[in-house]
């Protein structure tokens, strides 16, 4: 098997990176389609200055959902308007539609992140839901994004919460990239990781602990700092070039389950991944002192260190095994963990886990 590591074309992140929009589309076509969720029409785009609806840019409604029905209309509509350009605007949702409607209909696409909340917008796959949110399946594209553009202007104005849930999101990257590593497991590539993936992956984690309380009180104040920007850019570039060139293993398999459960979908991705890293450091027999520094670092930023954090207050163990069954499926990438993965297993690793975050809570 082949070493594979994917980029998006160009990355550009800082304070009034929205300003480079109109040139990156007049570098890929003449016609420019975006896609935004509700937030991004009616707020950010006014208070941008940007020309929309113009010959070099339209807008189109994002329903809220990246599902196989929403799908398919986006690819009518960029048909139906003859864009050449896709422009994903908005949350991991919109952005993962933009992604699999612009393949879809051969146009690249740029994606704009206003909320640093996952590790979506550098990647080339993206997750597909049902009409209700359930997950469904991991959609890959011909190539990642042509372009990726972070305003942190933007990002800052944005709720604390969504930062730290890519924080969440961007903290399983080094475990599963090692896991991978480890039992030379693909990564979403379809290749074996290479140094870079495993360096960026590592320096992901080593961000995150550096700088991850003091951009979430950054967040908190809605200012750009250092610490801000390192942040940004380990969700968004660092997790995102990491996972896909590193690999995934149990802590997003463990997310997938979770979704099974309808008392977690108010949470964020970035929280239930978190809560799938600690479980997988149960699972896989982690060092302790490293489930140590792990759950202090979920601590200290806000990420969900109990079954009660995402929803499942009192869960019990037959509450939980469908999402343990979920979460073992065929196709997950849990089986790229060493040995043999079973839905017991799981189980009693998500119990452990959240026991192990009660106790921790009672010290306080």
């Amino acid at each position: 098997m082949l070493n594979k590591v994917f980029f998006p074309g160009k990355y550009i992140q800082g304070a009034g990176a929205l300003d480079e929009l109109p040139e990156l589309i007049r570098s890929f076509g003449k016609c420019g389609l975006l896609l935004g969720s509700p937030t991004v029409l009616e707020t950010i785009l006014p208070d941008s200055g940007l020309d929309v609806q113009s010959g070099l840019l339209n807008t189109e409604l994002f329903h809220g959902e990246c599902s196989a029905t929403e799908l398919s209309r986006l690819e009518k509509v960029i048909r139906e308007r003859k864009s050449d350009v896709l422009v994903g605007m908005g949350g991991g949702k919109t952005i993962d539609a933009a992604k699999v409607a612009a393949d879809r209909a051969g146009v690249p696409v740029i994606i704009v992140p206003t909320i640093a909340s996952t590790d979506a917008p550098c990647s080339g796959c993206a997750v597909v839901y049902s009409d209700d949110g359930a997950f469904e399946s991991v959609a890959y594209q011909k190539s990642n994004p042509a372009a990726v553009l972070v305003d942190l202007n933007i990002i800052a104005k944005a709720p604390a919460r969504f930062l730290v849930a890519g924080m969440g999101d961007a903290l399983a990257t080094w475990f599963e990239a090692r896991s991978c590593s480890a039992t030379k497991s693909p990564n979403s590539c379809g290749g074996l990781s290479t140094l870079t993936g495993l360096s960026l992956a590592q320096l992901c984690y080593d961000t995150l602990l550096q700088y991850g309380n003091a951009a979430r009180i950054a967040a908190e104040q809605q200012v750009i700092t250092p610490a801000l920007e390192h942040i940004v850019e380990a969700n968004i570039l660092l997790s995102g070039v990491g996972f896909e060139s590193g690999g995934l293993a149990s802590a997003h398999s463990i997310h997938n389950g979770l979704t099974a459960l309808p008392e977690t979908h108010r949470f964020y991705h970035g929280e239930k991944v978190a809560f799938g890293t600690l479980a997988g450091l149960h699972l896989t027999d982690a060092d302790p002192a490293e489930i140590e520094t792990v759950y202090s670092f979920c601590e200290q930023v806000g990420l969900p260190t109990t079954l009660a954090d995402i929803g499942l207050e009192n869960a019990d163990p037959a509450k939980l095994m469908p999402a343990a069954e979920k979460a073992c499926a065929p196709s997950e990438c849990i089986h790229n963990e060493a040995g043999t993965v079973t839905p017991n297993k799981v189980l009693h690793a998500m119990l452990a886990a959240d026991a192990y975050g009660q106790q921790r809570r009672r010290k306080v």
